[in-house]
């Protein structure tokens, strides 16, 4: 497969953060405030994942997210449907940004590193999730969510408390 070449008008270092985080957690936010120092923008792109049953609409996801970096300028959140690589066209990134977990969620994300490359040039940054965080997984927290246990210590510190789901048993 022939590698397709992105031109960017910008020298501005752009990071796109894909995802269903369906919830974000305390992890995804982790990732994101360690990569602001090496980006100029970031861009949370919530996806569809079609694997998953949703827990809230991607609107909601949108707001929460962005309530949680409301007093971070260098993170925008978006929405999206179709491929990654297109949407971080769209917006003019220059990197993927994703976070690895454990040794399953690498060789995961080398699979789709390669293959946002060969559709976009686009190089793929990793971080790896603080220990701290390592256990916490949206799936978990679903599941959480499923039996009725308060998941606030899986969310983002920042999060307006008042946009949480009732269901989610949140300490407010």
């Amino acid at each position: 497969m022939k590698t397709m070449k992105t031109s960017h008008c910008t020298n501005k270092r752009i990071a796109l953060f894909p995802g269903s985080f369906d919830p974000f957690t305390r992890g995804h936010e982790s990732i994101v405030m360690r990569a602001l120092p090496l980006f100029d923008e970031i861009i949370i792109a919530i996806g569809v994942n079609i694997n998953k049953q949703a827990l809230t609409s991607m609107e909601l996801r949108q707001k929460l997210i962005e309530s949680a970096f409301r007093n971070e300028p260098k993170v925008k959140v978006v929405t999206y449907t179709g491929l990654t690589a297109d949407v971080a066209r769209l917006y003019g990134a220059n990197f993927f940004l994703r976070g690895v977990r454990m040794i399953q969620d690498f060789e995961n994300e080398m699979n789709m590193a390669e293959v946002n490359r060969e559709l976009s040039g686009i190089e793929t940054v990793l971080l790896y999730t603080l220990p701290e965080y390592s256990h916490i997984s949206s799936s978990i927290v679903r599941e959480l969510v499923k039996y009725e246990q308060d998941v606030s210590s899986y969310l983002p510190i920042n999060i307006d408390k008042n946009l949480v789901p009732d269901h989610w048993i949140f300490k407010k």
